[in-house]
């Protein structure tokens, strides 16, 4: 059995697919890819289709590398089904990134639906403790935090397709290797005061045909950046 998300729910993201097997009363499913807008969906579809006989439901999370919010609500759909079928539901084995963020909404991240009231509790926000309690204090910095790190998170995945095509393009033209480009985008990105994500494109664009060159400030920065890599 597989469900996998269409680009349209995911936002162009990585897909997010959700492999498994039932083996008598127990099923095995493995999310694959990113929990984004869309994954909560389609993982009611997945619990949807498990025959009647499925007791408990066992998810092996290592293979998700990336979530925002979206990955509380897929949360908060296992749990609400475990209650309604009466299964026992768990999803272990978090790594990197996502551990992180449970561990900022305050989940148990072993397996945060040991208590699956408290994932109910963060996605639905409910209110928190008085502003004068150092919980509470804690737990809006910690959702700040959370915040900053998944746009920020959001703003890498978008821009690394363009930074690598910029990377490509440093290679043909000047002879470089992958690191060398990095470190001439990086470099020209230092001198010009320009973010990252503008300077590859910037390349990018100069590359196509009747396409616009880069500004003189930072045509400059990068004839510097590639003169300097020569030099080393």
């Amino acid at each position: 059995m597989t469900s996998a998300a269409s680009p349209r729910l995911t936002g162009g993201l990585d897909t997010l697919v959700i492999c498994g097997r039932v083996d008598a009363d127990r099923a095995e499913l493995t999310p694959r890819g990113e929990l984004v807008h869309g994954c909560a969906e389609i993982l009611d579809r997945t619990l949807t289709d498990l025959p009647a006989t499925v007791t408990r439901v066992e998810l092996d999370m290592r293979g998700v590398h990336f979530m925002d919010t979206a990955g509380l609500q897929f949360l908060d759909v296992l749990a609400d089904h475990g209650r309604q079928w009466s299964r026992t539901v768990t999803a272990t084995n978090w790594n990197g990134q996502p551990r992180r963020i449970l561990e900022l909404a305050g989940l148990d991240t072993t397996d945060p639906l040991t208590d699956p009231d408290a994932v109910g509790r963060v996605f639905a926000s409910a209110p928190a403790a008085p502003a004068s309690s150092a919980v509470a204090l804690e737990r809006a910095e910690c959702l700040h935090v959370l915040r900053e790190e998944v746009e920020q998170l959001r703003q890498a995945i978008a821009s690394r397709p363009v930074i690598d095509q910029a990377r490509g393009i440093l290679m043909a033209t000047h002879g470089c290797t992958s690191d060398e480009a990095w470190h001439i985008l990086r470099e020209a990105s230092q001198l010009s005061n320009t973010k990252l994500r503008d300077v590859a494109a910037a390349v990018t664009a100069s590359a196509e045909a009747d396409g616009p060159p880069p500004s003189p400030e930072l045509r400059t920065a990068l004839q510097r950046a590639v003169a300097r890599r020569r030099a080393v």
